[in-house]
């Protein structure tokens, strides 16, 4: 039964079939078998198609909304505990981070604590702060202002200047205010919705919006225009900070925080990797 719920709220996060088989590892038809199995149980419908993708009902956001704290709160008794015990962390990263300079960063810390298991996984910040909220991760590292997650615990650890690449790699002269398209990423985006406002102070117009800082960067860099994207993402590409426009003077830059449940912050392992990585990382910037 508890495997069917959880389905359910996968479900409910992700909005599709493929996508909830994909962050639950089963095939789609074991996912049509649980939530069959639970309106059978329910004698309720508990989801409904809506062109592409699938809405819970009535009956199923009510029951999400009941189990919700519960399964968070059972997950947490095991997770936790065991993960604890293991010295073992489940962290959750958000794409652009992991793929940049995340990396690195992470190695060092494992080196100074290396009685400690780490366990990744990427995502883009709003699945982070989900899977935090739900008990499946401990932590996460990610960007975006903390204003709407009043129900975890968030502290910015850096932040991180935006840059933009000229289109082709080529020299760009451009003066603040003056009209400027760019391909940046999208509205959903923790980083766009933190610098958004920025962004048209600036005089800055994004044109193109991709889910992925490193698509905008490859498409700068072939030359289908100018992209706004992070200095760590342009710098894992290779481009040289000779050719960027650094704007981290002027106030756009991208916040990244760590996060976590205010239960999770007590366990010595948590509060470790946390000095360790705050540290660390006003050291090297």
């Amino acid at each position: 039964m508890v495997e069917n719920l959880e389905t359910l709220l996968a479900l409910s996060r992700s909005g599709t079939m493929i996508e909830a088989s994909t962050e639950l590892r089963i095939s789609q038809s074991a996912v049509s078998k649980r939530i069959a199995a639970l309106e059978k149980y329910y004698d309720r419908k508990l989801i409904q198609k809506k062109g592409r993708r699938v809405e819970l009902t009535r009956h199923g956001q009510k029951l999400v909304d009941k189990i919700s704290p519960v399964l968070s709160e059972l997950r947490d008794l095991f997770l936790e505990e065991g993960a604890s015990s293991r010295g073992e962390l489940l962290i959750g990263v958000s794409d652009a981070i992991l793929s940049s300079w995340g990396a690195k960063a992470f190695f060092d810390i494992k080196c100074e604590m290396p009685e400690v298991q780490f366990t990744f996984h990427a995502h883009r910040t709003s699945v982070v702060l989900d899977r935090i909220r739900s008990g499946e991760f401990m932590l996460g590292v990610c960007t975006g202002l903390d204003s709407i997650d009043t129900d975890l615990q968030s502290e910015i650890l850096m932040v991180e200047p935006m840059v933009i690449i000229p289109s082709s790699l080529k020299k760009l002269r451009w003066r603040r205010g003056q009209n400027l398209p760019v391909i940046s990423i999208e509205d959903h985006s923790g980083a766009w919705r933190s610098f958004g406002d920025a962004v048209t102070k600036l005089g800055i117009v994004r044109e193109v919006a991709l889910e992925s800082f490193f698509s905008v960067a490859q498409l700068a860099i072939a030359g289908f225009g100018h992209a706004l994207v992070p200095i760590g993402v342009a710098r894992t590409l290779g481009v040289s900070d000779k050719l960027l426009i650094n704007l981290g003077n002027d106030g756009l830059n991208r916040p990244v925080r760590f996060v976590a449940r205010k239960s999770t912050y007590s366990l010595p392992v948590v509060a470790n990797f946390y000095k360790a990585l705050k540290s660390h990382l006003q050291t090297s910037a």
